[in-house]
C-alpha cells in the first residue's frame, strides 16, 4: 500500500471544505494508482495557537519525506506552501498526481 501525501490550499477554507477536498483527493489517487492508499495526515487541526505558516510548512515537509506519492489539489500553484511542497517532491523524486 502506497503512502499518500495531500498538498492542498487551506487558507480561508472551513475544516469541512478541507476534509471534503481531501476525500476527493484520496478517491482520485486510488483510481490513478489502482489500489488503496495509506493517507499521511497533514491536516494539523491540533496546531499550536500561535503557529506561523513556516511551522506548518516544516511539519508538512517532514511528512512529505515519508510519502510514496503526493497529490496536489486544485489551486496548489497559487499557494506558497503547496508550491514549496511541489518543488521538494520534484527534487526528491516523489511521484506526483496533479489533476
Amino acid at each position: 500500500m502506497k503512502k499518500l501525501f495531500i498538498s492542498q490550499p487551506m487558507r480561508g477554507k472551513s475544516d469541512e471544505d478541507i476534509m471534503a477536498e481531501r476525500k476527493k483527493a484520496i478517491e482520485s489517487a486510488e483510481k490513478v494508482i489502482g489500489e488503496p492508499v495509506e493517507v499521511i495526515d497533514s491536516f494539523f487541526q491540533e496546531a499550536p495557537v500561535d503557529a506561523k505558516p513556516l511551522w506548518f510548512l516544516g511539519k508538512s515537509l517532514e511528512l512529505l519525506a515519508g510519502a510514496d506519492i503526493a497529490y496536489f489539489a486544485e489551486g496548489w500553484q497559487d499557494a506558497r506552501g503547496c508550491r514549496i511542497e511541489h518543488t521538494c517532491a520534484v527534487e526528491y523524486n516523489i511521484d506526483r498526481i496533479e489533476p
